[in-house]
């Protein structure tokens, strides 16, 4: 049985999505997204689930911060896409409801509920929706907006269900291990890079065409400051395909070139399933025909 850490504490989303990707894994939850991951980096854990982004916040950027600088490396081996529909809680003394607390990502994502139905309630920040759970339980808050399952810690009372203000919000959890074997290439995969470019002009375009020219689609670009050199910035990929097939390496290699660091961040099934576009004239086949064509010039086979 491994040892699975996932940014607690219970009764989070994150908990949720640990349980989708795992089966009969201990569950161990952790204070902050860091502490999860560094709970692998130190052999702690044997694997880490942390969210990594979200359809009406964007990037989580403790996840790519985390993943970008932080040694020894990690790579991601599946992912979690969660529908993400709120439960707000009270505690079960009743009376006004002055204020209500979660993760200030939770709040941004149901203000317009709140202010049509709670509107005297003062939004409060908590370090997670589970925190602000506890803190319900506590009487620090008279009200909570928490992921579904905290129902099942947490002695509560539920107010609503079902709460979004985006009806199709969702939430896109990896789980990352050691580098070691990676998980098969499946058609629908997708592969994650963090690359630092040279700070010059043309650098994002450059590294864009490396994509571009071999027929592969971009699925998400993130940038994040690079700490201690103000100005420069690392670019979070994420494009269609496995490393293992002739194209993905092909483009990873001129990546390569083109950046000063590249850190390879996992090949996997995409939980929505969705195949890899390959335009005409840009499959596996072509790009294994051109390397064997130019192996057998090299091998004096060809005039």
């Amino acid at each position: 049985m491994s040892r699975i850490a996932y940014f607690g504490p219970r009764g989070t989303f994150t908990e949720q999505a640990t349980r989708a990707l795992t089966d009969g894994d201990e569950l161990v939850p952790a204070e902050t997204i860091h502490a999860a991951l560094a709970a692998v980096r130190k052999g702690e854990a044997d694997g880490a689930c942390v969210p990594v982004e979200n359809s009406v916040e964007g990037a989580v950027t403790a996840t790519l911060d985390g993943l970008a600088e932080d040694e020894p490396p990690l790579v991601a081996v599946a992912e979690a896409l969660l529908p993400v529909h709120f439960t707000v809680v009270t505690g079960s003394g009743g009376g006004p409801i002055r204020t209500v607390a979660s993760h200030p990502h939770a709040l941004a994502q149901v203000r317009e509920w709140l202010l049509v139905n709670l509107p005297e309630a003062r939004p409060t920040a908590a370090s997670s929706t589970a925190a602000a759970a506890v803190g319900v339980v506590e009487g620090q808050f008279d009200a909570a907006v928490v992921a579904p399952v905290a129902v099942e810690h947490y002695s509560l009372d539920v107010l609503a269900t079902g709460v979004a203000d985006v009806a199709d919000a969702r939430t896109r959890f990896v789980l990352v291990r050691p580098p070691g074997e990676l998980p098969e290439p499946t058609g629908h995969d997708r592969t994650s890079i963090v690359a630092a470019a040279a700070n010059r002009t043309g650098t994002l375009a450059r590294l864009l065409a490396e994509l571009a020219s071999r027929g592969i689609n971009l699925t998400r670009l993130d940038a994040r400051p690079i700490k201690g050199n103000f100005g420069h910035y690392r670019f979070f990929v994420d494009f269609e395909g496995h490393v293992s097939e002739p194209r993905i390496g092909d483009a990873l290699a001129g990546l390569r070139r083109q950046c000063a660091e590249v850190r390879f961040l996992g090949s996997h099934a995409r939980a929505d399933g969705v195949a890899a576009t390959i335009d005409s004239g840009a499959g596996n086949d072509v790009f294994t025909g051109a390397t064997d064509w130019v192996d057998a010039i090299r091998r004096g086979e060809l005039a």
